[in-house]
């Protein structure tokens, strides 16, 4: 009887350590990108700025792009980030919140185009739409595929609501390409919507379009600055405590059980 009265105590104290934490843990909030103005680029290229407004700092993005795109959309027109509810194929376990209002940069063309910072970011998520018939290849940079809309009943991370065109898959392809250098490729099949992660700290990102098509759509979002840091995303420190708790309670209640003690 007293085994099973220790038993039913650690059973239960692990319960209560697991509801703690997934009652506290939360995605994180992506500040997304505000793009403004239209094509700074005078020549047959495309060059955007917008800005990312997080807790504290306001950061500057520009986008170039030397084979011009298939259209921008800084403010206004159609919602291309739908559907908002609450299987949306941009949120996730590691995102809080769809990109904010319309805005959307249209790609057409292969090839190679940047995203610059004005200050470093931590872990920029990006945000595509449609991306069917074409792929975005990025060097030397891996990346974790964090949703993307293949239906609620699919397996995780596709297991979101379709996007505005409708249902599709992400996948990574990763290819060596010698001399020390990896391509990371990012592929779509049907039409798939959802969200990719870099992690660490960039003042940039490079990469290119594997073929032209029109049109697949993104934007990008970060968790904050490199100065300030991502919100913290793990069991929270009252949580910590239970468990130390539980396995002080626990040891105690072994050397109860033991015989002379």
């Amino acid at each position: 009887m007293t085994t099973n009265r220790h038993t039913a105590f650690l059973r239960s104290a692990i319960f209560a350590l697991a509801f703690v934490a997934a009652g506290t843990a939360s995605a994180a909030p992506i500040y997304w990108t505000d793009w403004q103005g239209g094509d700074l680029d005078t020549g047959p290229g495309f060059r955007a700025q917008g800005t990312i407004t997080t807790a504290t700092s306001t950061v500057t993005v520009t986008y170039t792009n030397a084979a011009g795109v298939g259209f921008y959309q800084p403010s206004g027109g159609t919602d291309y980030w739908g559907p908002r509810n609450s299987t949306s194929p941009y949120t996730s376990s590691a995102v809080d919140n769809a990109p904010t209002g319309t805005d959307i940069i249209a790609l057409q063309y292969a090839g190679s185009q940047t995203l610059t910072f004005s200050q470093s970011v931590a872990n920029p998520v990006f945000a595509v739409v449609s991306l069917n018939g074409n792929g975005y290849a990025f060097l030397n940079q891996d990346f974790d595929i964090l949703s993307y809309g293949a239906g609620p009943g699919a397996a995780a991370p596709g297991n979101h609501s379709c996007g505005f065109y409708g249902c599709g898959t992400l996948t990574k392809q990763v290819v060596d390409l010698g001399g020390g250098n990896t391509e990371y490729r990012l592929i779509g099949t049907g039409e798939p919507h959802g969200t990719i992660r870099f992690t660490g700290t960039f003042d940039a990102l490079t990469w290119r379009s594997l073929t032209s098509e029109y049109w697949n759509g993104f934007t990008v979002g970060v968790e904050g600055t490199a100065d300030e840091g991502p919100p913290p995303n793990d069991v929270p420190v009252p949580a910590t405590w239970l468990l130390m708790a539980i396995g002080s309670a626990g040891l105690a209640a072994v050397r109860r059980r033991k015989p002379g003690v």
